[in-house]
């Protein structure tokens, strides 16, 4: 790999991360490598924040959001809607995920998606759950009516 300039390394960066998914410690040990002058901490945060800039509604467990996904099939590129309820938020900043659980002929479909993925086209807050925990793993063992979650009134 070649040093870049400081206005290209960034890009760089995220060609690995998101292209080519090299471990994170090999980009930052090449990157400590090329400039020594700033330590790992701070290049890992200054990557981070280009990302955070993506807008992103609030929502939690119990919401149902509908996640508009970019799909590469072949050439074709498409959006699938994935419409759910979300399960859990877990993470920190760009690494932040989210749960979404939906079902699909009588089968339960879970879905794990990054929050800030260059493949989400957008996210819809349909409703809002009234729900008293965060992370709603209970609602894999409920059926029918008794999974129904309802809405917080506003």
């Amino acid at each position: 790999m070649v040093p870049y300039s400081d206005g290209l390394y960034a890009v760089r960066i995220f060609q690995l991360i998101f292209k080519k998914r090299f471990p994170i410690f090999k980009i930052c040990s090449y990157l400590c490598a090329s400039f020594k002058r700033k330590n790992m901490h701070n290049l890992i945060k200054e990557v981070q924040e280009e990302h955070l800039n993506k807008e992103v509604p609030d929502f939690k467990g119990g919401d149902t959001v509908t996640v508009h996904y970019r799909i590469r099939e072949g050439n074709k590129e498409r959006i699938q809607p994935f419409q759910g309820v979300v399960l859990q938020v877990r993470g920190s900043d760009t690494t932040k995920t989210f749960t979404v659980r939906k079902i699909s002929d009588g089968i339960g479909v879970e879905r794990i998606f990054p929050l800030f993925s260059p493949n989400i086209e957008k996210i819809v807050v349909n409703k809002r759950g009234a729900v008293r925990r965060s992370r709603i793993f209970y609602l894999r063992g409920l059926q029918g009516k008794k999974s129904r979650i309802k809405e917080k009134r506003v």
